[in-house]
Order: structure tokens, then sequence, then C-alpha cells
């Protein structure tokens, strides 16, 4: 074996170990490396992703618990619990099939009114929705199990002892749980967003609620589009998202962040519409430069600043319009909703970009034209048939379906194809 052999083969082993230790119901290793995600995703902020790791390590438990649950070998049964704060209902259900503890879904929704009458309209809507029907339902004893039991036409009941009950209890404790645990994460993410909201305008000694992010992204290193996404005091707003189809002009991503720039706030100022308290764009100095040029023609002072990042591809500098770097510790909640909000814009253009690529290069040429939709696309592709025939077309031609300008744009974009 060669070196690299003998490492995988060691892995191989070690997760074989691992494997084998976990069906003989040692659960510690595999628990332990995911409460370290789950810690590392917390201090991160991504309590989200955190809440995700606990429902694995919940899992675990249930899988594990398979091995020691024997009810008798009754048939299917499904156990229903609950929880209610304040306006949340917690709902958690376990599957007994064949008599083993087989599984447990867990859902978490806002309801108003009486709460038991909430839960039993989730039961009926939950079957309704084509989940299968078991052979019996176990809830609490405060649910009205006859009438549960003539809609379903099963037997609905309410354990009064033994391990059924003891398993309603225990789904009772696990919707308490996930629900204290998703509100815990509410009021942190909440907490954790206001203040490093506060700590934003404090660095710019500005006002800040709307923030506007903008990053671009080419096709075939020359077919560029743009992406922008909008912020509202640090919670995403994606109905205001965009997308944008750069004009065949642009060569690099100055001028195609420029093109962006100009379209985006040109029509906010046609349309009389609602201006960011700040401009976020992806770059230092160059960007910061080429976006304020955009802004001052068009007579705008809206705060800008800059994302900088170091040669490993990560933000480490934050700069502001006046090209002047601002210190922000790596480590703050400023520091990790600003990275966010970066990845974020990025992934939409990319995600954009490769919504276009995967079209085809025929499509993605068309797509990438602006003034060219579905309709005008389809008329192309009837008339010509292969971009070959239309680079071969003249612009009379194309005229007649797309009009004068679009159609210098298509021979434009054209041009650039081998």
């Amino acid at each position: 074996y060669c070196k690299k052999d003998i490492v995988n083969l060691e892995e191989v082993n070690k997760m074989t170990t691992e494997i084998v230790s976990f069906l003989n119901g040692n659960k510690e290793i595999i628990t332990k490396k995911i409460e370290a995600k789950m810690n590392k995703a917390s201090e991160e902020l991504n309590f989200e992703k955190a809440l995700e790791y606990k429902e694995m390590l919940q899992d675990i438990n249930i899988t594990l618990s398979k091995q020691r649950i024997d009810l008798n070998n009754r048939d299917n049964i499904d156990i229903f619990g609950y929880y209610v704060y304040e306006n949340y209902l917690s709902i958690e259900i376990f599957y007994i099939r064949e008599g083993l503890l087989f599984g447990h879904h867990s859902k978490i929704i806002n309801y108003a009114g009486d709460e038991i009458e909430a839960f039993t309209e989730y039961i009926i809507k939950y079957y309704d929705g084509g989940n299968i029907l078991p052979k019996e339902i176990c809830v609490n004893e405060e649910i009205n199990d006859s009438l549960l039991s003539e809609y379903f036409g099963i037997r609905v009941f309410n354990p009064k002892k033994g391990d059924l009950l003891n398993l309603l209890k225990l789904s009772c404790s696990n919707a308490k749980n996930n629900l204290e645990e998703k509100v815990s994460i509410i009021k942190r993410n909440d907490s954790e967003r206001q203040k490093a909201l506060k700590d934003l305008n404090i660095a710019l000694n500005s006002d800040i609620h709307r923030i506007e992010a903008f990053d671009n992204s080419h096709l075939f290193g020359t077919f560029y589009v743009g992406g922008m996404v909008v912020f509202d005091d640090l919670l995403p707003n994606k109905d205001l998202y965009r997308k944008y189809k750069i004009n065949s002009g642009a060569k690099d991503d100055l001028s195609a962040m420029k093109e962006v720039i100009y379209r985006r706030y040109y029509r906010l100022l046609m349309e009389e519409g609602k201006f960011p308290d700040l401009i976020i764009v992806d770059g230092g100095e160059l960007q910061i430069n080429a976006t304020k040029e955009i802004l001052d023609s068009l007579g705008l002072n809206i705060k800008l600043v800059g994302l900088k990042k170091d040669d490993k591809h990560r933000t480490n500098k934050l700069v502001d319009e006046n090209l002047k770097g601002l210190d922000i510790d790596p480590k703050s909640n400023l520091f990790l909703f600003l990275t966010k909000i970066q990845d974020e814009v990025h992934n939409y253009a990319i995600s954009y970009h490769r919504q276009i690529r995967s079209k085809g290069l025929y499509s993605s040429i068309l797509d990438s034209v602006p003034g060219i939709g579905d309709v005008r696309k389809k008329e192309l592709i009837k008339k010509y048939g292969s971009l070959k025939k239309m680079k071969e077309a003249s612009l009379e031609d194309l005229e007649n379906i797309l009009g004068k300008n679009v159609a210098l744009e298509l021979m434009n974009y054209l041009k650039e194809i081998n």
C-alpha cells in the first residue's frame, strides 16, 4: 500500500469501530462529535443549524430505544404529545410499529384560539394530508378521543398506565423541550441581531435599518449577471431580492457593478421607491469608488461600505465610503452578521449564474440579454433554430422580433461566442 491507502484504511477501520460500537448501544463517541458541531454552530450564531444537531441527538436516542421498547407485539400505534407556550403549539408524534418504537416526527406551529381545538385540528389534517392511518391513536386525556375515533373509524384512546402512558409522557416532554429550544433560539437570535445592529450604527454613526447588498457573477468569463439582497434590521427580506441581466458592454466586475447600481437606483428615483440606509458592495476601494460615482451622478447620498476579503477569500475588513478601514472584531456579532449578508448576496448571484448556465449555452446566451424574455426567446428559436443562424442574421431581421436596442444587445452578445 502507498501512504495514502494506509491513511484511508485507518479511517475506514475507525469508522467501522464507531458504527459497531453505536449499534451495540454505545452512543458516546458519535454524540460527542455531534455535540461539538452543535456547540460550534451556536458560537457562530447559526442557531437553526445547532437545533438540527440537537434533533439528530434525539433521533439517536430514538434509534437506540428501539432495542429496548417492546409493547408485547401490539399493532401499529401513533402517539401524539403536545406542549403549548404563548401562541406556539409544539407537537411530538411517536410511531409504534409491530410493538417497537419505530421513529418520531416533530412540528411547531402558530395558533390562535383554543389550544385543544388547534391540536385536534392538526391531528385531523395530519392524516387527511396523506399520512398513513395506524390501527390506533394514543392522545392525552384532555383530547376528545371519541370525536377523533368517530372521524377516523379507528380506536383513539387515552392510556392510564404502563409503557404507553410513559411514552405519551415522553412525547409531551420532547414537545416541551423542542418548543423551549425553538423559543430560546428565537430570543437569542433576536438579542444577537439587535446588538449587532446597535454596533453597526455606532461604527457608521448612522441609524441603519434597511441594507441592500450587491454582487456580480459572470458566465463563460464574459456574460455578467448581478444579484441584490435586502435586509431590514439585519433580517432578510426575500420578497425584495432582485436579479439582473447585465449589458453586453460590461467587460469586468466594475462596469457590471456600475450598471446594476445605476439601474437599481434610477428605477427607485423614477418610481419614488424606498431607498436603503446602507449599501454594501463586495470588495474594497475600487468597488467603493465605482459605486460612489454612480450614486453621485444620480444625486444620491446613501451610506456605503465595502467588505474586503483576504487572499483566502475570507472577509477581513470593512471599508467606508471615504476609503477608511473600520476595525470590527472578527469574533463579534456584527462581523458574523455582515459575513452572512455577504454570503447571502454572493450565493444569490451565483445561483442565478448556475440557473442560466444549467439551461445550456443556447438558452444561457438568450437569457443573459436584457429585453429577451420567454416570448421573444421562443420566437427566436422558432425562426432561427440555432445560435449560428442568429449570428448570420442581419440587424434588420433581428429587429423584426426584438426591436432595435435589444437586437443590438443580442448581436453584441453573439460576437463574444467563438
